[in-house]
């Protein structure tokens, strides 16, 4: 253990004093506190979809108009103009998307050059409305009475199982969670199997292996940067929550919020771990840096696919049977099961069994990565062959 935290520290300690570290550290907070204001300023500054002016002769469609626009998921300010000619005036300059005139008997809207498409299906619904409301009218009934008895009827809905409530910003949560274990995994693993690498081809690992074993080293460098990794992605996820908290952009409690971090870090230490093994083993099978890129393209991969899958599907139908089960899978699980949990609605059962699958699967991956680490690194020259990595020494 002495040996592994040796190699670990010397890592850390090399990796901190390096400007890239420090830089890409500092911009990935910066990064995430703009975008948590411009996320306020966005939302701040969300006034009505449209306006619609109305004269005075018309005045009793502004209210019908409001609501004809909520249906159709549309707000619509409706400001009162002192007469046509001035109501005119506004929609030229652009003050009013359309203006409503006439005597209110029908609809007649004037625009500058077109209606918008939500505006256009709003004011269809008010349209429709009147033309019911004088069918009403002309067989004797009252619209009032009609309308009031349309508005209150609404199904009885019977769930069998209670619903998965999926929030706008539980969405975004999710996709920036996802997002920067797959940076981070992406990033540092592949860090790993470059600093295989370069001790290789500096024939540094030469003198290591002198004083300790292969399986040591192996596990002290993925220890050592992993856990510049950690400390970096908690660094972000901490300001990105208590940035997005105090701007208002996160209405999270605090626990939940904190209970997102954690899940976080957890994943990041899974993901991170399952995968560093792996590029530790491959960057083993070759000696020139060029070759890195092939060598540990297929588990990145995997990692890319769980991030595709995540960012494509989940927005959308945050319930898709096919990211459920590929979050299960210990090769995409790192990026979709916090992307998931995040989100919310995720089974207990499903959870636990990622993480015990994930689990289970390390110390196999540390057993077949450290074989593959000790008969393949003190090979320089031409790439070991998998097969021949494989083998006994």
């Amino acid at each position: 253990m002495n040996s592994i935290l040796l190699v670990a520290s010397r890592e850390i300690n090399t990796r901190l004093r390096s400007k890239a570290y420090v830089v890409t550290t500092l911009l990935l907070m910066i990064l995430i506190v703009a975008f948590t204001v411009v996320m306020k300023l966005v939302s701040g500054s969300g006034g009505a979809d449209a306006t619609v002016g109305f004269t005075a002769q018309n005045s009793s469609l502004a209210a019908p108009m409001r609501a004809a626009a909520t249906t159709v998921g549309q707000t619509v300010e409706t400001p009162t103009v002192a007469d046509e000619a001035a109501g005119r005036e506004r929609v030229e300059s652009g003050d009013l998307d359309a203006l409503v005139v006439g005597d209110g008997s029908r609809l007649e809207v004037m625009v500058d050059q077109d209606l918008d498409r939500g505006l256009r299906t709003a004011l269809n619904v008010l349209a429709s409305q009147l033309a019911l409301n004088q069918e009403i009218t002309d067989l004797g009934g009252d619209p009032a009475r009609v309308n009031a008895a349309v508005a209150e009827a609404s199904v009885q809905v019977r769930p069998l199982n209670p619903p998965n409530d999926y929030g706008p910003e539980q969405l975004i949560i999710g996709i920036i969670v996802g997002g920067l274990i797959y940076m981070s995994v992406l990033i540092n693993g592949q860090l790993v199997a470059q600093g295989v690498v370069e001790e290789k081809t500096s024939r540094v690992v030469e003198l290591l292996l002198s004083t300790i074993r292969p399986w040591q080293l192996m596990a002290g460098k993925v220890l050592g940067i992993g856990t510049l990794g950690l400390v970096q992605m908690a660094a972000i996820a901490i300001v990105g929550v208590v940035s997005g908290l105090s701007t208002g952009v996160l209405t999270l409690s605090v626990s939940a919020a904190a209970g997102t971090v954690v899940w976080l870090i957890v994943w990041y230490l899974l993901g991170f771990f399952s995968y560093a093994i792996v590029f530790a083993a491959l960057g083993a099978l070759v000696s020139r840096q060029e070759d890195v890129g092939g060598a540990v393209a297929p588990p990145l991969m995997l990692i890319i696919a769980g991030w595709v899958v995540g960012i494509s599907i989940l927005p959308s139908d945050p319930g898709n049977s096919l990211a459920e089960t590929m979050s299960i899978i210990p090769a995409f699980s790192p990026t979709l099961m916090p992307m998931r949990l995040a989100m919310g609605g995720v089974p207990i059962w499903q959870a636990a069994l990622a993480l015990v699958l994930v689990a289970a699967m390390i110390p196999a991956l540390i057993w077949l990565a450290g074989r593959i680490y000790r008969n393949a690194v003190m090979r320089t020259g031409a790439k070991v062959r998998f097969r021949d990595a494989l083998r006994t020494s």
